[in-house]
């Protein structure tokens, strides 16, 4: 190798310790290989701030699935709703026949009118308790959190029922409830299965919607999305550069 070359070689910097030079503005659009070069990506969507977008945007997909969010007393397992009735389950379906045909509905109703409740039990045991079912206005706004202690709250209880099955023994395992309702709204289900030979029973609480949207909190979790970027554009100087570029341009 001639010498010229061979002290051209050593003058070079060695790959390993390269570090390339990247201007400020290039490091803040360089996400996912994308440059900046034209101005059109007006917000930054990287490392943390990606990870709280993707967060938002999962959790409003998430509460926009109908089934996917059941509370209380009902719990989703295996695309199946099932109701906990204490230490005892059951599956809890919900339909509208007149509107819907055969579509079951994991607690909320969709449109006011006709609905059917179809509990089967689970356990041979609750075929051997007596079980009832009551339906009752939420009349103190407690929503999705609703609890045993809450039902115990409501000051006349028999005001805020809507409708009530009294408890029986049903040997078949599977209770059928039929109610019109009458207004859109928030209600509160509460299944209680009384022990056949002790002084307890077991209570299911759960809340559910009448003549929802079905668009749950989609919306603001969408707001959200939007504020948190407008937050970090004005943090980041955006706002500050937007306003100048516009004095400029006069």
């Amino acid at each position: 190798m001639p010498i010229e070359a061979a002290a051209a070689l050593a003058q070079r910097p060695s790959v390993a310790n390269f570090t390339p030079t990247i201007t400020p503005e290039a490091a803040r659009w360089r996400c996912f290989g994308l440059q900046n070069v034209s101005g059109f990506f007006p917000f930054n969507f990287c490392r943390g701030e990606m990870r709280v977008v993707c967060l938002l945007l999962l959790s409003a997909c998430w509460l926009a699935n109908p089934g996917a969010h059941a509370h209380g007393g009902v719990v989703l397992e295996d695309d199946v709703c099932v109701l906990k009735i204490g230490f005892l389950k059951a599956h809890f379906t919900g339909y509208q026949p007149r509107w819907s045909g055969n579509e079951e509905f994991c607690e909320d109703i969709p449109v006011v009118g006709n609905s059917v409740f179809v509990i089967d039990y689970l356990h041979d045991f609750l075929r051997e308790m007596r079980v009832d079912f009551r339906i009752i206005n939420d009349v103190n706004s407690v929503g999705i959190f609703a609890s045993w202690d809450d039902v115990l709250s409501v000051t006349d209880l028999d005001a805020a029922t809507v409708f009530y099955l009294p408890p029986e023994v049903r040997n078949d395992g599977v209770l059928t409830a039929e109610h019109e309702f009458e207004e859109a709204g928030n209600y509160i289900g509460v299944v209680t299965a009384h022990h056949p030979t002790q002084d307890k029973s077991y209570n299911a609480v759960f809340a559910f919607a009448v003549g929802d949207s079905g668009i749950g909190y989609v919306p603001l979790f969408l707001g959200a999305f939007l504020l948190a970027q407008f937050i970090y554009w004005v943090a980041s100087g955006g706002l500050k550069r937007f306003l100048a570029a516009r004095a400029t341009a006069r």
